[in-house]
């Protein structure tokens, strides 16, 4: 991927890395808090737009995940050919662009569209972002850096329901609104201080049919999940958009075999650790969507809250991650093993669902201190622990020349995973939609915690076989 080439100096003096850190991290930000400030603002928008079903509504974040997912490794590759900075520029002024569209937007099915284009300029901007990072820093300053442009996620993930949530209550074309200006900014300044890099046009095209693949596997899984209920499990279209996205993901993993530059190197799933850890972060993001998507629906259709309410009572779970995941590596050598802090991680998190479950009831007065907030709580600790867990125990099991390209397929088995937990989701909501509202979510809790379950055996598995 795009990062590989920031080994080699590309100026002999670093360039005001501060300045250049600030750039990349607030695109870097804009692309991550987007997934918490959409999530609380989606039901406002379902309003909005005459009462939008779920199963429409979730392309909003469905199409965004996909599309990122599957360009993220493909136009990294494409700015390794046309230049580390003007790719981030391209990527940079589409994502803004987008944002301006995806608030001006007259439907659902138009914000969809706006919301693809979206991701494809946060699938340009984000991987050259870190390959400008290093580029601008002196060897002996990489390393902090680059946890320091990890922790963004965190930072935003933290700010996102809060932020979200206020920018709702003015109207929710502000959630894509906010990104305009942060924008222009990085687009005005990034030509004087971002470092400049050769192209490098002997790099191989990626493979575009493969990513074209990817988007009609996961898409028409995603289709065929969402639209089980109205159509029927048993019906022709059912069944006929289930092959279509087996069918694309076989042609997919051909391609990625034989592609010189495939979007997913099958090489790295053949390293143990790298290939257990990638899984379990990708079932237990799975069960991530499910749970975020889950509570932002049940405040405010079913306790009636605001998004400003909304935002304020998912907050508690985000702002544990940052604080937990500085604590991640000591209890990995505590207790022999990242494998551990992720399985760790993951009971907790369930314990969070299992909690809901057990105990909400819409019906008891200022149910929130009891009956959300431990869930949320257990939740974020969960996410905290678990996921930099994975990605850090992913990460270990590659050599530096290779983790670029192995953090770009973390990112889109995550990707993946939002997608198909968001799905599974609506699917168990809509296929409930006559219920009473506390059994029709404690189902789809029920179900989440059935993901749960599945993602704490992926994590709990060994990223090397003991020795006799």
């Amino acid at each position: 991927m795009s990062v590989r080439e920031s080994n080699r100096p590309v100026q002999a003096v670093p360039p005001r890395t501060g300045r250049v850190f600030a750039i990349v991290a607030l695109a870097v930000g804009m692309a991550n808090l987007d997934l918490f400030v959409v999530n609380v603002a989606l039901p406002v928008i379902g309003r909005d737009f005459h009462g939008a079903p779920l199963s429409s509504l979730s392309w909003v974040l469905n199409g965004y995940a996909i599309v990122f997912a599957a360009l993220l490794v493909p136009l990294g590759r494409i700015a390794d050919r046309i230049g580390h900075r003007t790719g981030f520029l391209l990527g940079l002024g589409t994502f803004t662009l987008a944002s301006a569209l995806c608030a001006l937007c007259p439907s659902v099915g138009w914000l969809i569209a706006a919301r693809v284009l979206q991701a494809a300029g946060a699938a340009l901007c984000v991987p050259t972002s870190l390959a400008l990072l290093l580029a601008a820093a002196a060897p002996e300053r990489r390393a902090p850096l680059v946890r320091a442009w990890v922790a963004v996620g965190g930072v935003a993930a933290a700010l996102g329901p809060v932020l979200g949530g206020l920018l709702t209550q003015i109207d929710w074309r502000w959630v894509f609104l906010i990104n305009v200006p942060i924008g222009v900014a990085g687009l005005v300044l990034g030509p004087r201080v971002l470092p400049r890099n050769d192209a490098r046009a002997d790099k191989p095209w990626p493979d575009m049919l493969g990513s074209a693949l990817m988007i009609f596997a996961v898409g028409a899984l995603a289709l065929a999940l969402v639209k089980a209920d109205d159509w029927g499990w048993g019906s022709v279209r059912f069944g006929g958009t289930v092959a279509v996205a087996v069918l694309a993901a076989a042609l997919f993993v051909w391609r990625s075999a034989v592609h010189p530059a495939p979007v997913l190197d099958m090489s790295l799933l053949r390293v143990r650790g790298f290939g257990v850890a990638t899984v379990a972060a990708t079932l237990f993001t799975v069960a991530f969507a499910m749970m975020l998507l889950s509570v932002v629906l049940w405040c405010q259709q079913v306790l009636g809250y605001s998004a400003v309410q909304t935002g304020l009572a998912v907050a508690p779970g985000p702002l544990m991650v940052p604080l937990l995941s500085l604590m991640v590596s000591g209890l990995a050598r505590r207790m022999g093993g990242a494998n551990r802090v992720a399985a760790l991680g993951t009971a907790l998190f369930a314990g969070g669902i299992a909690w809901w479950a057990a105990s909400v009831d819409p019906s008891v007065p200022a149910s929130y201190p009891s009956q959300i907030l431990p869930g949320m709580v257990l939740t974020g600790i969960g996410v905290g622990l678990t996921l930099p867990a994975l990605i850090g125990s992913a990460a270990a099991a590659l050599p530096a020349t290779q983790f670029a390209t192995g953090s770009a397929v973390i990112q889109m088995g995550r990707q993946v995973g939002s997608v198909l937990g968001i799905s599974l989701l609506v699917t168990v909501l809509g296929g409930r939609s006559g219920q009473d509202p506390v059994e029709m979510f404690r189902s789809g809790w029920l179900v989440l915690l059935g993901v749960c379950a599945v993602a704490l055996v992926a994590a709990a598995w060994p990223a090397k076989r003991p020795t006799a």
